[in-house]
């Protein structure tokens, strides 16, 4: 397999560099397969919420790429979680961090709102916010 980094995939999402744009579509092209880690997962939601997608415009695009037929991102269960989690308003970094652990006895966090999202949306594993003494 061939990784692939952040750039790569959000020119393909952005379409802001027509020549790079076109790159991509050339190297997507060919019978390779690809991947890549949840960090690039998640920097690419970064970049396309940096430039202004809504919540809708980053799931549609998250989407688009893990049904493309050559790429097969790793930990793809996680990441369909994670991109479900976010569509129904939880951030996805959190939603990503707990889609990665739901094997996991307990999350602990300081994050109360992230506690408040996965008890709402029945997330395992089980979350536990530490409160300030």
């Amino acid at each position: 397999m061939i990784a692939l980094d952040t750039n790569i995939l959000a020119r393909l999402l952005l379409k802001d560099d027509a020549v790079q744009f076109m790159q991509v579509c050339e190297l997507l092209g060919r019978p390779e397969v690809y991947t890549a880690p949840p960090t690039v997962m998640l920097e690419l939601v970064w970049v396309l919420e940096s430039c202004d997608y809504t919540r809708a415009e980053v799931t549609q695009g998250l989407r688009a790429l893990l049904g493309l037929p050559n790429f097969k991102p790793k930990s793809f269960e996680a990441l369909f979680y994670a991109i479900n989690w976010y569509e129904s308003g939880m951030d996805f970094g959190d939603a990503l961090h707990l889609a990665l652990n739901e094997d996991e006895q307990t999350f602990v966090t300081f994050d109360q709102a992230l506690g408040k999202n996965a008890t709402k949306h029945g997330i395992a594993p089980k979350i536990q916010v530490l409160k300030r003494s």
